[in-house]
């Protein structure tokens, strides 16, 4: 074994040891880890089953980051049949059912509430660091081993037995577990506000919006900026004298390469959908997309999609199965693209489209063209766009520290934990 790993596997009194690549300075010469298996490590739904008269249902569909963000009280008379095992806490939900998405919870109660887990779930009390094993079932290589003792396709479940002769890595004393279990946490708790804040920059923006385009029924926005609040009002104005149709027919050359796009459903914008060679393009009416045209998908424009092309996909192709829209004068086109998200212009969208089948609905460009909405004057266009855009930017740089600090916990367990090869299974 490479010595560069700085990772020891031996046998001590029969069982497995190991050493993590990254040890605290105080546990340098602390005994090596043993290699157990999860029912040495803690008891497997120990909870009594029984209801009391009223108390809190954990469903793990309402756990989000290892929180649990909807608390429902209920009755025993309105408890779902599953409902039967007593949660203490410090005691850890395990979800048996497609459990690689890791959506576990560590039952961390402030008050004095009764809480009740299902019996679709696996229960389970650590022996040692609770917040150490907590954080042990959420390692790859546990993760690996437990899914391969699932059964099913659709949604692969592993059973209680199975799970309790899974081998994971555990430190031999307990300051040990609780120190790695306190830097962990401390990352999962940055990780936590961090997406806090990123939701609430995402319900602001959500807010902002409803306020900076006029509601169904109303024919001015409620919020207006300073400069704007004594200017004209929003005036009635067709699409089509805010957009025209662009057509740049291309001639496919057969050795060379073209990168095609799609638009994504539900405002997801406009994507790659890779490099071919046109031989390969079968079909071939192609149209040249740039930076800044308005894209419709004629068949998917009733699921919203519809959207700008950005920049790195300046020169892309599309069939005619896009439309492809440009700016008049009149038209800030960022703003557009935000005023295209509104719910009555998403009406218009189906209501502009033909068919019976709604997979199978083809947009009408023309008839959209000649429908009214209204709209602000291009300076005003301008400055919701620029607000909107900041608070995009905004968002994308929470979301890459979200990323980032995603990233450095990854990192960190791949450390803090042994090599996956040299635990035993």
């Amino acid at each position: 074994m490479s010595s560069k790993t700085k990772t020891k596997l031996a046998k001590a009194d029969g069982k497995a040891t190991s050493v993590p690549t990254l040890r605290f300075p105080e546990f340098w010469n602390a005994p090596e880890w043993k290699v157990k298996p999860l029912k040495e490590v803690a008891s497997i739904n120990p909870g009594n089953l029984g209801l009391p008269d009223s108390f809190v249902y954990i469903d793990l569909e309402s756990v989000v980051a290892g929180e649990l963000k909807v608390k429902t009280r209920i009755s025993r008379q309105e408890a779902p049949s599953r409902a039967q095992r007593l949660v203490e806490p410090g005691d850890i939900i395990f979800q048996v059912v497609r459990p690689y998405q890791r959506n576990n919870l560590l039952c961390e109660f402030d008050n004095n509430d009764v809480y009740v887990a299902s019996t679709g779930y696996a229960q389970l009390r650590a022996t040692g660091s609770n917040h150490f094993l907590y954080q042990s079932i959420h390692t790859d290589s546990f993760v690996e081993k437990v899914m391969a003792k699932c059964t099913g396709s659709s949604y692969p479940a592993i059973n209680s037995s199975e799970l309790a002769g899974i081998h994971l890595p555990i430190p031999s004393t307990l300051p040990e577990q609780q120190k790695i279990a306190e830097c962990l946490s401390s990352v999962d708790k940055l990780i936590a506000a961090q997406a806090r804040k990123l939701a609430a920059l995402k319900n602001h923006k959500k807010a902002l919006m409803q306020q900076l385009f006029p509601r169904e029924g109303e024919s001015q926005p409620r919020l207006r900026f300073p400069e704007f609040r004594k200017a004209a009002y929003w005036q009635l104005k067709k699409i089509g004298s805010m957009l025209v149709e662009t057509q740049r027919p291309i001639e496919l050359a057969d050795e060379a390469d073209y990168r095609l796009v799609t638009v994504k459903r539900r405002y997801g914008g406009v994507v790659s959908r890779g490099i071919m060679k046109g031989r390969e393009i079968q079909v071939k009416s192609q149209f040249t997309v740039l930076p800044g045209d308005f894209l419709i998908s004629k068949r998917q424009i009733v699921h919203n999609a519809c959207g700008l092309v950005p920049r790195e996909l300046n020169g892309s192709v599309v069939s005619n199965e896009y439309s492809v829209l440009t700016p008049t004068d009149d038209c800030a086109i960022d703003f557009f693209s935000w005023f295209a998200m509104q719910p009555v212009v998403s009406l218009s969208f189906m209501n502009c489209s033909v068919g019976i089948v709604i997979e199978k609905m083809l947009f009408k460009l023309p008839a959209w063209l000649k429908q009214e909405f209204l709209f602000p004057s291009l300076a005003e266009q301008k400055k919701i766009a620029d607000c909107l855009r900041s608070l995009d930017e905004l968002i994308a740089a929470h979301v890459r520290k979200l990323g980032a600090l995603k990233t450095h916990k990854e990192g960190l367990m791949q450390q803090l934990f042994p090599a996956p090869s040299n635990v035993e299974a």
